[in-house]
């Protein structure tokens, strides 16, 4: 879930902000910016608290943090063929990785990390940074959109597979195989998002009047909605909410829609007998004879509720997040400002502004503690680690720049203990070496 401020290609920055992006389960959000990047706690709507700030790399244009962890990956404009990835609680670079051509976007997620170039993208697996596969020979996609299932167990990729229309490629990161090809739109891909549990798939083309739902992963068609009709606007985000109730819209117009993930009831109550009742049912019965693009308009789903901006023609990324034991509707917007909306789910409607935050203010530093929305593990990675076990540690060969065994050295097993990947303790260690890497030729291909 991150936007460049500008929308032109790496090498421009736009005002101070270079970009933003909401973790996967939008409890935190990064910055970039030409001094350095910042990660901010979302655990409160008063007061905007500073996580982390480093100022060691210039010009940040692509920055992810793992969930809540202590693991974040960032891309400088100084080097955008190389991604960094930092344990910032211990002020430590884990590995770095350098590429054949400029870093576009990463994803990432408990299991899998990607790097997506203009015409490839990298899969490595987070616990050891190792490259499991290249997909090659993908169709132009200059603005590196992709998407990844936060869900560690599926792990499903989704990538633009055509130039010219909505052709969306879904990939499975575990079996590291295609699994289909969804014809989304006609015309071209402007965003993706999977829900939390990887089930759903949200699309939009550049026109950004209808947001489609797939299922995954037979992608099938599930629900359709019409944003607006009279003008075309560029999709900057979408996102569901983490329950999959509600899809989020963002563009660069002054309105922020929110969709409600639910299908119509055929057994409804009967209309009220009103002028008003009657000619809606005349509409709904005359679209059966309309042709399939009017119907097809005509039974298209509209927001169930808006936020409204002061402003448009800015790049705006939103989501949707309980703070403070209430849904809220968050927009970090290119002009330097993160805006909180209250969110009745019930009311639906316009959402009411209750607080604007500066970005590029002096946040609250946080340094040794955060407040975590997200429940915690019942076991962490170095408890895992640091369990007996009755059986005599095997192990497999250890990782080194190539991608082969070092030579008379192992990595004992429980380096790549079993279950998802948690750094949220300052005690804890990164699950990789320290390692240096240049993705060129030494990759499984697609």
């Amino acid at each position: 879930m991150e936007a460049v401020a500008a929308d032109s290609p790496p090498g421009r920055v736009e005002g101070a902000l270079s970009c933003f992006s909401f973790n996967q389960d939008c409890t935190s959000l990064a910055i970039g910016t030409k001094a350095g990047y910042k990660l901010f706690s979302l655990s409160s709507v008063e007061q905007l608290d500073q996580v982390h700030g480093s100022n060691e790399i210039p010009d940040v244009y692509i920055v992810e943090r793992l969930f809540s962890s202590s693991l974040v990956v960032v891309v400088s404009h100084t080097k955008p063929r190389q991604m960094n990835v930092y344990h910032f609680k211990k002020g430590t670079e884990i590995c770095n990785y350098s590429y054949s051509s400029n870093i576009l976007s990463i994803r990432l997620n408990r299991q899998r990390l990607l790097v997506c170039l203009e015409e490839s993208i990298y899969i490595h697996n987070i616990k050891d940074m190792k490259l499991l596969k290249t997909i090659l020979d993908i169709p132009a996609n200059p603005t590196g959109l992709c998407a990844l299932s936060i869900n560690h167990s599926n792990s499903y990729v989704a990538y633009p597979g055509s130039l010219t229309t909505g052709e969306i490629v879904l990939y499975d990161g575990h079996s590291l195989k295609t699994v289909c090809t969804i014809a989304a739109h006609e015309g071209t891909l402007a965003a993706i998002a999977f829900n939390a549990s990887g089930s759903k798939l949200a699309s939009a083309s550049e026109k950004g009047t209808v947001i489609r739902v797939f299922s995954v992963p037979d992608g099938q068609k599930l629900y359709e909605f019409r944003r607006g009709m009279k003008r075309y606007v560029t999709i900057s985000s979408l996102v569901f909410s983490m329950d999959s109730q509600f899809l989020c819209a963002s563009s660069n117009t002054e309105t922020v829609h929110i969709f409600k993930l639910e299908h119509l009831n055929s057994s409804r109550p009967e209309e009220p007998s009103t002028w008003s009742g009657y000619v809606g049912k005349v509409l709904v019965a005359a679209s059966n004879y309309l042709p399939a693009q009017v119907s097809d308009m005509m039974n298209q789903d509209r927001a169930f509720a808006t936020g409204r901006l002061s402003f448009s023609g800015q790049r705006n990324i939103c989501t949707l997040s309980t703070i403070q034991k209430l849904p809220r509707l968050l927009v970090a917007s290119s002009d330097g400002h993160l805006y909180i909306y209250n969110l009745d789910p019930q009311d639906g409607g316009e959402c009411v502004l209750i607080k604007t935050h500066s970005l590029l203010g002096s946040g609250t530093s946080e340094e040794n503690k955060e407040n975590d929305l997200r429940p915690s593990l019942p076991q962490s990675y170095a408890a895992t680690v640091a369990r007996p076990s009755a059986a005599a540690a095997s192990t497999v060969p250890g990782y080194s720049e190539d991608g082969g065994a070092l030579r008379g050295e192992v990595i004992p097993e429980h380096e790549f203990a079993t279950g998802p990947v948690c750094l949220d303790d300052e005690n804890e260690f990164p699950p990789i070496i320290l390692c240096r890497g240049s993705q060129k030729g030494k990759t499984k291909h697609s």
